[in-house]
């Protein structure tokens, strides 16, 4: 039982899904410009800015309610007029959170030199018509929702220098006709759904500093000639289908600060001189590809590295960059590669990332490295990491005391390797820590104390050799959500302290362990408890009652215990339970028949001491899903269980008419006192005053069924003193003379 992973904190390009577009054709009609200005200016951009309002179906700024009469368009917001000819030049209404179309009439405004529209919810296709503003020097209409293909005429705008297309629903290819914009310094069409190979004439734009085309469906290689642009800043075409190399002329390039082409199929080396070459790099995301080879050891000498992301490919050796120059680094991510020399100093390397000032992520998780983590005497470390993860390594040795100077550490993961020797006390002093993986590992001793006062999120020990009880102090920790402790030796109770009327525990599992006594009452403050796994320990007495407010719980493992009695009433209230093992153990009881309408994936009842009829409904239907075995008193279910019949017909009905014989002789004692205390009350009555032979002798002994009817008021319910399978008897009473007796009609 164990939480995925956090993922480490890094940007990643990701793949949209490339969904059916519907193309929106516009003709924008011809307008009579024989009159066009104005004495105030300049009447096309007028009608063409009403034109655009017109096309915006909502404006939830009001970024439009001063285009109106009231004022001379040249002071309408976001519009921007030259002084000399009072026509439109800029036209920058960003982030307004618009809604509608782009009119065509734009293309009339023949002055304008920037059009931003950047992050706003604007649709259907580019006009064409814009292809008419030869001034045109910026075109940004990032982030919206823009849909077909590039306008082909954009060609025309001879003057633009950027082309924003990025973040929005554009297809195709870029169209071949673009290749005239000798002008462009910036392509930005990145996260789009656009196809067909990046195309070599790009390397013709000798002025081009930015290339952005990630997150699109380009495939093929990236071409050679990318590599005649000498004035390229950043290149950026991760999240493509790419194969092939990185084309060498493109290590030449001096002025590259950003090389960004992650998530491709791209192989082959990196230039062990990388580091001279491209002195001017920042940012190397090169993450999701097949590269192998070494990580060169001249990247040490791009002093003004920020980022490395080289992440999930091939690379193998030894680690010899020397990181203590690289001062500006803020994140070093080698996850799963095949990093490692096997030597003893293969991780070395750690000790120049510890003088990187500026440092907050490492993440060399998923290699080969092997050896001990360096120890050396520091009296202050001044990296402020905050990410160290390096699971599922071959590390072995001590945890080295300098861990417990990273006074900024969130988030510490050494789970899955080869450390020895015990958690040092110190490590309660990394304040700030919240998650700690030391899972699956050789640690031995107690857990510290000193761990409960970290206020800490998820807490994973399993799999080592710990010892000791579970300190109670974990109450501190009232943030905690997860915390695996299975597969250990620790012993002693659970402590209450852990179900805190603060808890927050999403999943608690010490199973493996020698823990003894009860489950704590306290149990029932666990209301976000999603997972319990207390099995194979030496726990017993009953299910806790309060367990029924564990109303988020999903998974229960209490098997290979010494848990006793019946499954309480208020188990009834767990109806999100998919998954129950309660086997090995002494339970005893019926099965609940309400289990039936929980939604359970999973029920293992086995080994225990229950009895009476296995209910056949929801998961008692599936053979798969369930186990009963070793509970020798159990009967019906399901025809695959081969359990006997429960005898249902037999016994209940011997029952239910034993029952009602002892109602019916009760009845009949009843009535036979009341009967013979009335006739004694008579015959004693009549011997004070009359003969034997009187006439009220003779009357008593010939009473019609009218009298009997009467006197018990027409056998009322009221009458009623006793039922039987075999008839009621009734309480009557005569007027006359008050004798009172009892009758079976």
């Amino acid at each position: 039982m164990r939480s995925l992973r956090v993922s480490f904190p890094f940007s990643m390009v990701c793949i949209v899904p490339l969904f059916l577009i519907m193309q929106l054709s516009f003709k924008a009609p011809s307008i009579d410009v024989a009159s066009a200005t104005t004495a105030g200016g300049n009447e096309t951009d007028h009608l063409a800015l009403l034109e655009f309002k017109a096309k915006i179906v909502h404006d939830p700024q009001n970024a439009t309610s001063s285009w109106n009469d009231s004022a001379h368009f040249c002071n309408w917001e976001g519009v921007t007029c030259g002084r000399k000819h009072k026509r439109v030049t800029i036209l920058d209404l960003n982030s307004k959170g618009l809604v509608g179309t782009l009119s065509p009439y734009v293309g009339n405004m023949s002055f304008l030199r920037e059009i931003t529209l950047y992050n706003n919810s604007l649709q259907g296709e580019i006009p064409s018509e814009l292809g008419r503003l030869f001034r045109l020097q910026v075109l940004y209409l990032n982030k919206n929702s823009f849909e077909g293909k590039i306008p082909s005429n954009l060609s025309e705008c001879s003057n633009i220098m950027l082309l924003g297309l990025a973040y929005n629903k554009l297809v195709g290819n870029i169209p071949v006709e673009l290749a005239t914009l000798s002008t462009l310094r910036k392509i930005l069409i990145h996260f789009n759904y656009m196809s067909n190979g990046i195309p070599p004439f790009l390397g013709n734009f000798s002025l081009l500093e930015v290339l952005s085309a990630g997150g699109n469906f380009f495939g093929g290689s990236i071409p050679d000639s990318l590599g005649q642009l000498k004035y390229l800043s950043a290149i950026a075409l991760g999240g493509n289908n790419l194969s092939g190399i990185i084309p060498p002329a493109i290590y030449n390039i001096s002025s590259i600060i950003l090389l960004s082409v992650a998530n491709n199929s791209l192989h082959g080396s990196l230039p062990p001189n990388i580091g001279l070459l491209l002195p001017h790099l920042q940012k190397l995301q090169m993450w999701g590809n097949h590269f192998t080879g070494s990580i060169p050891v001249s990247l040490s000498n791009a002093s003004e590295l920020l980022y490395i992301a080289l992440l999930d490919n091939n690379f193998t050796g030894k680690l010899d960059v020397d990181f203590g120059g690289l001062q500006r680094l803020g994140e070093l991510n080698l996850h799963g590669n095949h990093l490692g020399s096997g030597g003893d100093n293969s991780l070395d390397f750690i000790i120049s990332l510890l003088n990187c000032s500026n440092l907050k992520l490492v993440e060399i998780a998923s290699n080969q490295f092997q050896g001990v983590l360096p120890n050396f005497v520091a009296n202050n470390i001044s990296t402020p990491i905050e990410w160290l993860a390096m699971e599922y390594n071959q590390i072995g040795g001590r945890l080295p005391p300098w861990l417990s100077m990273l006074v900024s550490l969130s988030h510490l993961d050494i789970g899955f390797n080869q450390i020895t020797g015990t958690i040092p006390m110190e490590i309660g002093s990394l304040s700030r820590l919240q998650r700690l993986y030391l899972d699956s590992n050789r640690l031995t001793g107690p857990i510290p104390p000193s761990i409960g006062n970290l206020s800490l999120m998820e807490l994973y020990l399993s799999k080592n050799h710990l010892r000791g009880v579970i300190p109670s102090s974990l109450d501190n920790s009232h943030t905690l959500l997860f915390l695996m402790l299975s597969h250990n030796n620790l012993n002693g109770t659970i402590p209450k302290q852990l179900f805190a009327t603060q808890s927050m525990l999403v999943s608690l599992a010490l199973d493996q362990n020698h823990l003894v006594g009860s489950l704590p009452l306290e149990i029932g403050n666990s209301f976000n408890l999603n997972e319990l796994d207390i099995s194979q320990n030496l726990l017993s007495g009953e299910i806790p009652i309060d367990i029924g407010r564990c109303n988020s719980l999903l998974t229960l493992y209490m098997h290979h215990n010494n848990f006793e009695g019946t499954i309480p009433p208020s188990f009834a209230s767990l109806r999100s339970l998919e998954k129950i093992d309660l086997s090995h153990n002494n339970f005893s009881g019926e099965i609940p028949k309400y289990l039936e309408k929980f939604r359970l994936e999973y029920i293992n009842l086995s080994f225990n001491n229950f009895e009476g009829e296995v209910p056949i409904k929801g998961v008692f239907a599936n053979f798969s899903a369930i186990s009963i075995v070793g509970n020798n008193r159990l009967c019906g279910g399901i025809s695959e269980l081969q359990l006997p019949r429960c005898p249902v017909e037999g016994s209940k009905r011997r029952k239910f008419h034993l029952v009602n014989l002892v109602v019916i002789i009760m009845s009949c004692i009843f009535g036979i006192s009341m009967l013979s205390t009335a006739m004694y009350c008579w015959f004693k009555k009549k011997k004070r005053g009359h003969s034997p032979a009187s006439p009220q002798m003779k009357s008593f002994q010939k009473i019609s069924y009218q009298m009997i009817l009467k006197a018990t008021d027409g056998f009322s319910s009221t009458k009623l003193i006793g039922v039987g399978s075999f008839g009621s008897v009734y309480q009557g009473s005569f007027a006359e003379d008050g004798v009172t007796f009892a009758v079976k009609p």
